[in-house]
């Protein structure tokens, strides 16, 4: 039987940002970045009911990434969102 999703429940209050560390490389920030918003659209997933990377197709996470406000994601962003929920099994 089916679970059905979950309401997805947004934030009540921003996060407060902080400055991220001076100098590294720029790649690093690159890619600080692109893990943020990976394991903020794993957990949007999970919360909506998508539990296998699988169902997770780049059309679909794009799709939440909307949903949720934030900008598109790449191919390469959307490769580490499954590698996330297949890693958290």
């Amino acid at each position: 039987m089916p679970v059905p999703a979950a309401a997805l429940d947004l934030p009540y209050v921003p996060v407060q940002k902080r400055a991220l560390p001076p100098g590294r490389p720029r790649d690093w920030y690159i890619t600080h970045n692109r893990r943020l918003k990976a394991m903020r659209l794993a957990i949007a997933l999970l919360d909506s009911g998508v539990y296998l990377p699988g169902q997770a197709r780049n059309e679909k996470i794009r799709s939440t990434a909307q949903r949720l406000g934030i900008h598109p994601p790449s191919d390469t962003t959307c490769h580490m969102v499954r590698a996330l929920m297949r890693y958290s099994r």
